[in-house]
């Protein structure tokens, strides 16, 4: 039935579009791919940590300015607005569905009963490595906040199961995903009305500062039964249409210093992966390149489907990058052929690049040692 729904909406509204074209092929190979592995999941749980890129929920009953549970948010998901940053799925969704799962991953926030068996995402807007990072928007659950929260989820697993070890053999199987530090640098390191932590610490400085509390908190997750991670890169912020409204010149020139600094942490972040495999020898983590993924797309734009990378479908200024989307804004029409979807966040066309990518490599550099695909087979 999936795949009727998707034939039929693609030929009806893409008619005669190249972009179209292009999104619609992706949608049904993902679409085919999904019910190939709908039968059985590949890993018995999908658990993910991250900030408003993946978010599905857990800030909408927060006191927060990071929310997103509002038209247009999710104007083209199937339960319409639901907190995801988005239009439509995120990256985190498209992985879910290709590692076999039915449903989407339920946020902390929602997730009860037996629905934990199979992963939760604690994933929230404006949350960073650092604790005081995005306290500007008001309350967000930081890496060490979302920790805690899985280890909640693991006492309850071992409730359900009875039985530590069978919970730990349980969690050992599963896949966890990490996308943070993003706003680390986004509403942190580069927001010096805010915070000194830019002129404190020069940006090796910072990037080690991050990577220590994130192995900390990986190896917290590590001691709570997790074995399988994949460590998410952070994505070009210079490039966004945020930072390409308030510091590039011509609109469309991305800002270096801030994709250098960015550089600085996710190599750092791929040396951990390096350590965490050496340190422990039934660990298994995977680095997946987002950066380099986003920057083919910027690159190649067309033969994503792509006609503008350097604007918000919605928003609001130069680039539609001053702030995201106003609630019951009309976006784009056009919205498979947008990178992004608001100041900040991709689109679901560029979602559904990212998830693919990383989760069955297309390039050698997008995934290292493997793919999500590679790591779920790991045993």
């Amino acid at each position: 039935m999936l795949y009727i729904a998707i034939v039929v909406s693609c030929k009806i509204s893409e008619m005669g579009s190249h972009a179209g074209h292009f999104y619609c092929a992706v949608a049904l190979l993902l679409c085919l791919c999904f019910r190939s592995v709908l039968a059985e999941p590949q890993v018995p749980c999908y658990f993910i940590f991250g900030d408003s890129l993946v978010d599905n929920g857990n800030n909408n009953g927060i006191a927060s300015l990071a929310r997103a549970n509002y038209f247009p948010y999710g104007i083209d998901f199937q339960g319409g607005p639901t907190g995801r940053f988005s239009n439509g799925l995120t990256t985190v969704d498209v992985i879910s569905k290709l590692l076999g799962f039915e449903d989407f991953i339920p946020s902390f926030a929602s997730a009860s009963g037996q629905q934990i068996m199979s992963g939760v995402n604690y994933a929230s807007a404006a949350a960073g490595i650092r604790e005081e990072t995005g306290q500007q928007l008001g309350a967000r659950i930081p890496f060490s906040g979302q920790v805690r929260n899985y280890q909640t989820t693991v006492r309850q697993v071992v409730d359900i199961l009875g039985d530590e070890n069978q919970a730990a053999s349980h969690l050992s199987k599963c896949i966890y995903s990490i996308g943070l530090g993003s706003n680390d640098y986004l509403n942190n390191y580069f927001m010096p009305d805010y915070y000194n932590t830019g002129s404190r610490y020069t940006t090796e400085q910072y990037a080690d500062l991050l990577i220590q509390e994130y192995t900390r908190q990986l190896r917290t997750l590590y001691d709570y039964g997790g074995r399988k991670f994949a460590l998410i890169s952070i994505g070009q912020i210079g490039c966004s249409p945020n930072e390409l409204a308030q510091s590039s010149q011509d609109g469309t020139t991305c800002v270096s210093k801030i994709n250098e600094a960015n550089k600085i942490f996710n190599s750092k972040l791929k040396a951990l992966v390096d350590q965490f495999n050496n340190d422990l020898p039934d660990g298994r983590a995977i680095y997946i390149n987002a950066y380099d993924i986003f920057q083919d797309m910027i690159d190649r734009p067309s033969a994503f489907g792509f006609t503008v990378v350097n604007a918000g479908c919605c928003g609001v200024g130069r680039n539609n990058g001053q702030i995201t989307c106003l609630p019951g804004q009309m976006p784009c029409a056009n919205r498979n052929q947008y990178l992004f979807w608001d100041a900040f966040h991709p689109t679901e066309a560029a979602n559904m690049v990212v998830g693919r990518r990383s989760y069955s490599a297309e390039s050698p550099t997008d995934a290292y040692p493997v793919d999500i695909r590679r790591l779920a087979q790991i045993g």
